[in-house]
């Protein structure tokens, strides 16, 4: 049957079919059920905040021990490797600066994750490879009784520091350290061969009163002999010191007529340092060594000397890395983050 409208009727029929097409129409294309447009638009880089980040943001890290990946939120990572890096009783100004060092090294190795070929994704191990991390559960059995009061200590040194890292020209430093110098740091091109040009020699004199400043190591002259690839004949002095870097370690050697870096040989015989002496006494070699660590980049007794100075973290961190500048750590949102 045919049915005539009325001209008002068939005008508003006209009128709320339209209301009700276009908002669909609108909202069609970004629909779940259009994907495809979605992906056809570049992915924008979001920035998270130093807030979101600390609660967000994972450390895949390599235990060595367990051998399986662990994802540790950032600052719970940065807390575990202060309270294993550096002691506990150095002063609480070291202590923000030695946060700063594990929590720029990690955003750094982060940033270039996919150039480090660990198991399972990691970024780090926990162990001297990288830095050395501990979990809670660790260090309550290494610190016993007081882990509560050394930890109290330490998280307070990572919550002054929380979200900042040290940068050069807006990147993330390469953020060397080591126990003690000899009186001076090390040109980072003079033990390992790459120019950093943040990594400069500086002296560190309150590295001289410290317990690892000066050490002795006995060695059997068989083992020095059999690494070295020389036959040592005569008691006393060992080798002729050719050559030095600016920081006062040994830059070249020669023993038994063969010439050595000091660095090869300071890892060959697992010498604290490479500024030594080695004397023949019979069937022994002496070395004696000052300073403990390769010496490229911030001291932690000197740190904890600056501090006892009335020295600030920043200030101790613009003395042992040159140029750099204390910044916010915005990682990007494609790096690891902790599930919820």
């Amino acid at each position: 049957m045919f049915i005539r409208l009325k001209p008002i009727s068939f005008y508003l029929s006209i009128f709320v079919l339209v209301l009700v097409l276009i908002p669909a129409l609108v909202v069609l294309p970004y629909s779940s059920k259009a994907p495809q447009l979605l992906e056809a638009k570049p992915k924008k880089m979001q920035q998270k905040s130093v807030e979101t980040l600390s609660s967000t943001l994972a450390v895949p890290v390599y235990r060595t021990v367990e051998e399986k990946v662990e994802k540790v939120p950032l600052e719970d990572y940065v807390k575990g490797v202060v309270a294993s890096e550096m002691p506990a009783d150095f002063e609480m100004e070291a202590l923000k600066a030695q946060a700063l060092t594990a929590r720029t090294y990690i955003a750094r190795m982060l940033a270039n994750k996919k150039d480090v070929n660990l198991p399972g994704g990691a970024a780090v191990t926990d162990s001297i490879l990288y830095q050395v991390y501990k979990s809670d559960d660790e260090l309550k059995k290494l610190w016993g009784s007081d882990y509560e009061k050394k930890m109290q200590k330490i998280t307070k040194a990572v919550a002054a520091t929380r979200g900042d890292i040290l940068t050069y020209d807006g990147q993330p430093i390469f953020a060397s350290f080591f126990s003690t110098s000899n009186g001076y740091t090390e040109n980072s091109e003079d033990y390992w061969g790459t120019k950093y040009p943040y990594l400069k020699s500086v002296k560190s004199p309150w590295d001289k009163n410290t317990p690892k400043f000066s050490q002795k190591q006995e060695i059997p002259l068989l083992e020095v002999e059999s690494k070295l690839g020389v036959g040592i004949k005569d008691n006393g002095l060992i080798g002729k010191v050719t050559n030095r870097t600016e920081g006062n370690r040994i830059a070249s050697i020669t023993i038994g007529g063969k010439t050595f870096k000091g660095k090869d040989v300071r890892e060959k015989l697992g010498l604290r340092s490479s500024d030594f002496t080695l004397t023949r006494k019979g069937n022994k070699v002496i070395a004696d060594t000052k300073g403990f660590g390769h010496g490229v980049g911030m001291s932690q007794y000197g740190a904890n000397g600056m501090a006892k100075d009335g020295k600030n973290y920043k200030e101790i961190v613009k003395y042992y890395y040159k140029g750099i500048a204390i910044t916010a750590y915005h990682p990007q949102e494609e790096q690891s983050t902790v599930k919820k």
